[in-house]
């Protein structure tokens, strides 16, 4: 997917991921529960390609642009996989593997179709973008082929491995909120309360047993 609006692709999915949860009886407490495992690598590896890929760097990154990506692309990848266990993250990463070898298969671009561009009705990029229109990309059907709607805001193109990823957080916030269980509060009987096994406090602090 061209640029950081990855990020907004993967916020549909959030909100997808939200609706259908509340919808299947869900609570959003649920969420307060997950246990997510190097989330600073992983916020890390996302912030550098917002940075990179801002009109200011872009322009000025040159050689260093696809290193940087495939870097923290792979940081990425590798707090993910930290995060195994939790129900969801095979997809999550299984998308993020199928970005990742589209990405360094064509030397740290990731191919974007002209014809999904024509689609959004934009041209290639002028400056450095992790996305490039390549005249014969390596693992094509793992590259960015399609289009969302122009309808849809910030529609963008995307690939297999960008579903995967979405279908992934999706599934991992529905059945957080799903799993979510109140914390119950037991109400004593007036006969097991602590005055009535104890008895009464007599004036000089000392308790009266019951019999």
């Amino acid at each position: 997917m061209t640029d950081h609006l990855v990020a907004m692709f993967l916020l549909y999915a959030v909100i997808a991921g939200l609706v259908v949860g509340l919808a299947l009886g869900g609570r959003l407490g649920g969420l307060a529960e997950l246990r997510f495992r190097w989330s600073g690598v992983m916020l890390a590896g996302l912030l550098v390609q917002v940075v990179l890929f801002t009109d200011f760097v872009a322009q000025r990154v040159g050689g260093l642009g696809p290193p940087i990506y495939v870097v923290s692309t792979a940081a990425v990848l590798v707090a993910v996989l930290r995060n195994l266990a939790i129900p969801g993250m095979p997809l999550v990463v299984a998308g993020a593997v199928s970005n990742l070898a589209a990405i360094v298969a064509n030397g740290g671009f990731m191919p974007v179709s002209s014809g999904a561009l024509a689609a959004l009705g934009r041209s290639p990029a002028t400056i450095y973008s992790n996305s490039a229109v390549v005249a014969d990309p390596a693992l094509w059907p793992l590259t960015d082929i399609f289009a969302l709607p122009r309808f849809i805001p910030f529609a963008n193109v995307f690939s297999v491995g960008d579903v995967l990823l979405a279908v992934g957080v999706a599934a991992a916030i529905v059945v957080a909120m799903r799993s979510w269980t109140p914390t119950a509060t037991v109400d004593l009987p007036s006969s097991l309360a602590p005055e009535a096994l104890m008895g009464p406090v007599r004036a000089d602090n000392s308790v009266e047993r019951p019999v």
